[in-house]
């Protein structure tokens, strides 16, 4: 199964993070699949790729709970 899920990247204390497609089975900052995405905690920067996610999401991509509400926030999705 494919997760949404975020990759750590940055250095210590101050990290950043890519909205990566990657199998569940991956460890965190493991090979991903496809970067659609990137947010920095500590300047509030978000930047998805929309089109990607949306048809990634259609054809049964999961995203992980912290990236369903950054989803959410960016108004990408409703629910």
């Amino acid at each position: 199964m494919l997760k949404l899920r975020l990759k750590k990247i940055g250095r210590k204390r101050q990290p950043s993070y890519r909205v990566v497609i990657i199998p569940n089975t991956s460890r965190r900052d493991g090979k991903a699949i496809d970067e659609v995405g990137f947010y920095n905690p500590i300047t509030k920067e978000i930047s998805f790729n929309s089109e990607k996610i949306i048809e990634c999401l259609k054809n049964g991509v999961q995203p992980t709970e912290t990236v369903r509400r950054l989803l959410q926030k960016a108004k990408i999705i409703n629910s």
